[in-house]
């Protein structure tokens, strides 16, 4: 109805937030979805004791990223200051033990204005994970980006939800990026997605 009342576009950054709410929203209608058909067509899919896990294991995951603010000796950067940047990380890992593994990431990453948008980057960042009680993981990561900065990155995982076919998690990361003729910098960027089991 306010669409109807006010001919201006909707910012670019909501249409970015309903698109990914969507992409997440159906990993979990496609995870409800196959535990209902596999039941239904081998009722021995659903087994009442949880079978232990083996390792090594591979697991793959989607997720999106949000840089919300880079910090340098000369200036404050903020995300969605005229200026939206996005970034989608897919990745493999790879689990040794309850407690450690190795991640495989890469990050292509969209910039977007007013007048235009573009892939602006892409990310590999492979990391040791320390994972621990209750979906807690810690992630340190070496990071290699195609617009000619490299540097680490720091990540806290939490798993917050569990399916048969999925975990979702939320993250926090501080990526410290140097050369490329300027300065260090430290930002911090929130991601969220989904690994499949």
């Amino acid at each position: 109805m306010k669409q109807n009342l006010h001919p201006k576009q909707p910012p670019k950054t909501i249409l970015v937030a309903i698109v990914l709410f969507s992409i997440l929203s159906s990993g979990q209608v496609f995870a409800q979805q196959a535990k209902t058909d596999s039941t239904k067509m081998n009722p021995t899919a659903a087994p009442s004791v949880a079978t232990a896990k083996t390792y090594p294991r591979a697991v793959g995951y989607l997720s999106f990223i949000v840089p919300v603010v880079v910090i340098d000796k000369n200036a404050t950067t903020w995300n969605f200051n005229g200026t939206t940047r996005i970034g989608f990380p897919v990745g493999v890992n790879v689990l040794y033990s309850d407690h450690f593994g190795f991640s495989y990431e890469f990050t292509p990453s969209i910039t977007a204005t007013k007048t235009s948008s573009k892939v602006s980057n892409l990310l590999f960042d492979p990391g040791t994970m320390f994972r621990f009680e209750h979906g807690f993981t810690i992630i340190s990561r070496l990071a290699f980006e195609t617009a000619g900065r490299y540097g680490f990155t720091p990540v806290f995982n939490q798993v917050y939800a569990r399916t048969k076919y999925v975990n979702y998690f939320i993250a926090g990361s501080l990526p410290c990026r140097f050369g490329n003729g300027a300065p260090g910098s430290i930002g911090f960027n929130v991601q969220f997605g989904f690994t499949f089991n």
